[in-house]
This record gives structure tokens, C-alpha cells and sequence, in this order.
């Protein structure tokens, strides 16, 4: 058996196609939709992903308003640039950047941005909608995980789901999404004895630990849809994610590639977040 691979590149280039006609019905009703990024420092990753988030604004015609700030950036300085972003009608969706500097706070950072613009879905407001199943932003990277599953023809219903990870950016929220569509859902982490005992069991094995090929070949069922969240670099500096491609390939039914599976995902589904921010306050979607 070799796995069937789920393309997210592919399926994240329909999902940005998809939303340049929802962004012309945004603006035939008046208003086109804006993303500001916030950016404090000069992180070379964090650059490279500010890059790729304004390259799909222009793919889908979002505006993008960017906002790069000094290393030195105060606290008191972020907060009142959040607060300007909050009430600026051109802006619909805000995103900080992670990591931020050490000596600012992303809880507090976070928590300022109003939940009506929160298109990463990490405000304490969406966390509590998505555990309460209301409508709200869904974070990013799980929301794409369930569309990569949707692509792979994997319905998550009565199967039993084990989640690497337990990070209120993935693992957290990624188990309140598959109990949505009723799997039964297992987290393990650093503390978890014989992990193995767990993954092999797992119709939906998903990785978000950031151990380069942490998960082998032995500790996968047969036939298993594999997704990869992981992104790291192996001992050749080659990027790679926490499963060991190459030798799940022949166990695994699916799997997502490192890079090319989950990453543009994210980016695909920040996109829609945020269209669909301005489709609430439009009245074309059920409002928050």
C-alpha cells in the first residue's frame, strides 16, 4: 500500500479561487474586505509568513493593511495599535503575528483584538463559541486539518481520532472540531505513557508536537488518514514535519506532505475568516 497524498496546495489554491467571488459580492454590497497584519520585530519565519498572507490577499482581492513594528516595541505602543486597528472600518480582520518579543504579553496582545475581528481565532470569546458549538472563527490550522480530512473523503463520524499536541492554537481546538462531526477523540502529549499504544489504534492520526519524524511507521494503523502539522528542519536542514514521510507512506491510506499539506491551509482558511467577517456584518451570513 502506498498512501494517497492530500494535496493542500492545491486545495487551498481552490478555497483562495473560490474567495475572490465571495470578496466581488462583498464589494458589489458596498464594502471590500481588509486584513491587517501585525508584525513587532524581525523574525525571519514570522517575515516569511507575513509574506505569504499578503501574497494571498492579492490572489484573493482582500486588502491587505500591514503593520510592522520595532523590536522595542512597548507594550502600551502594540495595545493602542490593536485599538486603532479595532476601530478602523477599513479593517475587518487583525492578526498579530506569533511569536512576539518576550518581553510582550500574546495573552494580553490577544485578548485586545475585538472577537468581531479575531480571523485567527484565538480570542478567549472564540475558543468559547467553538467549546459551546456557536458560530465563531474556527483558529486556522485545525479549521484547514478538517478540510484537508473533507478532501481526503475521510468523515470523521464514528471514527476514533488521536491528536499529538495539546496547544490552544491546534490540539485544543482540533479535538473540538472532530467531536463536532462525532469522532471520538483521544490527546496525548509529553506526559502520556506509551503514546504508540494510542496512535496505533487512530483511524485520524494527527501530529502538531514539533518533533521532526517523531511519529515512524510502527506507530501507525494500516490504512490510517495521516495529517501532519509539524514543521521542522531534519538533521540535513531540509524542512520536514513530526511524521516520518517516507515510511508512514507505505502504512498510512492518506497523508499530507511537509511542506505543501497543512501550512497553506491555514493560510487558505485565515483567508476566509476574514471574508466571512465582513459577510456577517453584511447580514449575507449569520452574524456573531
Amino acid at each position: 500500500m502506498t498512501a494517497k497524498i492530500i494535496d493542500g496546495k492545491a486545495l487551498s489554491a481552490n478555497i483562495l479561487d473560490d474567495l475572490k467571488n465571495r470578496v466581488a459580492d462583498c464589494e458589489a454590497h458596498g464594502h471590500r474586505p481588509g486584513l491587517a497584519v501585525v508584525l513587532v520585530g524581525e523574525n525571519p519565519a514570522s517575515q516569511v509568513y507575513v509574506r505569504n498572507k499578503m501574497r494571498a490577499c492579492e490572489k484573493t482581492g482582500v486588502r491587505s493593511i500591514e503593520k510592522i513594528l520595532p523590536e522595542d516595541t512597548t507594550e502600551a505602543q502594540l495595545l493602542q495599535t490593536i485599538e486603532d486597528l479595532n476601530n478602523d472600518p477599513e479593517v475587518d480582520g487583525i492578526l498579530v503575528q506569533l511569536p512576539l518579543p518576550p518581553h510582550l504579553s500574546a495573552e494580553l496582545v490577544i485578548g485586545a483584538i475585538s472577537p468581531k475581528k479575531d480571523v485567527d481565532g484565538f480570542h478567549v470569546v472564540s475558543a468559547g463559541e467553538l467549546l459551546t458549538g456557536r458560530t465563531g472563527f474556527r483558529p486556522c490550522t485545525p479549521y484547514g486539518v478538517m478540510k484537508l480530512l473533507e478532501e481526503a473523503g475521510c468523515n470523521p463520524e464514528g471514527k476514533y481520532a488521536v491528536i499529538l499536541g495539546r496547544s490552544n492554537i491546534v490540539g485544543k481546538p482540533q479535538a473540538l472540531m472532530l467531536l463536532e462531526k462525532n469522532a471520538t477523540v483521544t490527546i496525548v502529549h509529553s506526559h502520556t505513557p506509551d503514546i504508540a499504544h494510542f496512535t496505533r489504534q487512530a483511524d485520524i492520526l494527527i501530529a502538531a508536537v514539533g518533533r521532526a519524524k517523531m511519529i515512524t511507521a510502527d506507530m501507525v494503523k494500516p490504512g490510517a488518514v495521516v495529517i501532519d502539522v509539524g514543521m521542522n528542519r531534519d538533521e540535513n536542514g531540509r524542512l520536514c514535519g513530526d511524521v516520518d514521510t517516507k515510511a508512514v507512506m507505505d502504512v498510512a491510506g492518506a497523508i499530507t506532505p511537509v511542506p505543501g499539506g497543512v501550512g497553506p491551509m491555514t493560510i487558505a482558511m485565515l483567508m476566509s475568516n476574514t471574508v466571512e467577517a465582513v459577510e456577517r456584518n453584511l447580514g449575507l451570513r449569520e452574524s456573531l
